[in-house]
């Protein structure tokens, strides 16, 4: 008579290979760990609304009035894994030479981060953080023009991306260096 191998149960197999696999996942938690970026507080840090020209500017058989959009970032390292990000946002509004309104937000994040390679730091400041905070701030300024009497400002997401790029081409060319962005 044949002699039966001596095959482990199908249960035992299945529980060495998710043994195996849990020791495996372990294994790469230990050596690679990805980069984390965690929203500490958002925050309006200034605002301001200015109508110089109410009630004349809101006549309703007037023209529409040309608005200029300014956006800026602002950053401050706190310690080595901690940033407060400002979005500075502005929006004038002219007609025939006469300022309609003029707002102003400073609407600020901070931010921790850890695992982020150094040179991945700054692309993350100033293209991630202000992305989280913009939708926050867009309907801030909404809601600043409409209580003035306006319809409500709806600004574009910017491009910080480009934005990011611009600065440091801008950068570069100050210092005579040839501009290398990742």
């Amino acid at each position: 008579m044949a002699k039966k191998k001596d095959t482990p149960p199908k249960k035992d197999v299945k529980a060495k290979a998710a043994a195996d696999s849990v020791e495996t996942q372990n294994e790469n938690n230990q050596e690679i760990q990805a980069p984390m970026l965690r929203i500490l507080a958002q925050y309006t840090k200034d605002a301001s609304f200015e109508n110089p020209n109410a009630p004349d500017s809101l006549r309703a058989d007037q023209a529409a009035p040309a608005i200029n959009i300014n956006i800026e970032i602002g950053r401050q390292m706190l310690d080595d894994n901690t940033v407060e990000v400002v979005l500075m946002l502005g929006a004038t509004a002219e007609r025939d030479g006469k300022a309609v309104f003029l707002c102003e937000l400073q609407y600020a994040g901070l931010f921790s981060f850890a695992n982020v390679a150094e040179e991945h730091i700054q692309p993350m400041v100033l293209i991630e953080c202000p992305r989280l905070l913009f939708p926050f701030a867009r309907q801030i300024m909404a809601e600043m023009t409409q209580n003035g009497g306006y319809p409500p400002i709806l600004l574009e997401p910017p491009d910080f991306a480009a934005m990011f790029r611009d600065e440091m081409m801008r950068r570069a060319a100050e210092q005579g260096d040839s501009p290398t962005v990742n």
